[in-house]
């Protein structure tokens, strides 16, 4: 008898546990679910339709999917490969960066390093609005710092209307891009930095390492974690990225800096195609998750 009893209570005070913890999840499962899940719902429900918004909608099925990667005249493949340039400069030349200031840094000691540590991050603190205009204003042919500089070291030859040529106007947003999220990626590296057990350090170069070789061979290995999600963060943004390529080129000139979100805002406001719309954001969650998985699969290969 005793021992049921005590087993009715542990049974008892598990489901007691168990409410109490739903009670205490439910307002945060509500909120993800209102703010992430369900969006994402109306969206791929939206995207199975010829709807302009306004008018009662036709039901299409995936006609909308097929379409996006079939008709040239939308341009989403170009959209895609040109944010997955500005990814490819944002793992192999941003985080470069980033890392090799994080090492660095993560040598000092005292104001000197707070000092640095502050200038790097400041363009993070930026509004990116701001740091568009400003580039605007680099970029500019007539009085833009960029030309003037070209002038001044006799390559005025070089000159250029930088955001307004096909050629040149994906690099014009590349640069700006790179400039302003390398401070980004190196606070979250340095933290990882400092967070190695100095003694590891310490051993290592006993044996007759080198510093470089200590950040080779101890600091890297240890901060890869971190390096990994740096990494999910410069290519899941690369793919949402909208704010500098709107402000610098709009997407021109000819469409030849469209990324998927300004394409998502043409298709929204320009011409009236929401059941699109909603297809090309349901294909940049798709892209971002897998890329995630990707990366994290990838990543883990490695460390086995």
């Amino acid at each position: 008898m005793n021992e049921n009893k005590v087993k009715n209570e542990k049974r008892k005070r598990k489901i007691e546990e168990g409410i109490a913890i739903f009670v205490f999840l439910l307002p945060g499962l509500l909120l993800f679910v209102g703010i992430l899940i369900a969006p994402i719902a109306v969206s791929v429900y939206r995207s199975m339709y010829d709807w302009n918004g306004f008018s009662e909608g036709t039901f299409i099925g995936f006609s909308n999917y097929i379409e996006l990667f079939t008709n040239g005249s939308i341009k989403f493949v170009n959209s895609l490969k040109n944010s997955l340039i500005l990814a490819f400069f944002s793992v192999f030349v941003q985080l470069p960066l980033a890392l090799g200031l994080a090492l660095l840094l993560g040598r000092r000691e005292g104001r000197k390093e707070r000092a640095f540590l502050s200038i790097f991050f400041m363009p993070v603190l930026i509004s990116t609005v701001v740091i568009g205009q400003l580039w605007l204003k680099i970029y500019n042919p007539d009085y833009g710092l960029l030309n003037r500089f070209l002038d001044a070291v006799n390559l005025g030859n070089l000159k250029h209307v930088w955001v307004g040529d096909v050629k040149t106007a994906l690099g014009s947003i590349i640069v700006p891009t790179v400039w302003q999220y390398v401070g980004y990626h190196m606070l979250l590296m340095y933290a990882g930095v400092k967070g190695v057990d100095i003694d590891l350090r310490e051993a290592a170069m006993l044996d007759g390492a080198t510093k470089w070789q200590v950040d080779r061979y101890v600091v890297i290995p240890i901060i890869k974690p971190i390096l990994r999600v740096s990494v999910i963060f410069a290519v899941t943004g690369s793919l949402k990225t909208y704010d500098l390529v709107r402000i610098l080129t709009e997407g021109g000139p000819f469409q030849s800096t469209e990324v998927p979100s300004t394409l998502l805002e043409n298709m929204l406001f320009l011409r009236n195609r929401y059941g699109m719309g909603s297809t090309i954001s349901v294909m940049l969650i798709i892209l971002c998750f897998a890329f995630a998985l990707l990366i994290t699969a990838a990543f883990r290969e490695k460390d086995e």
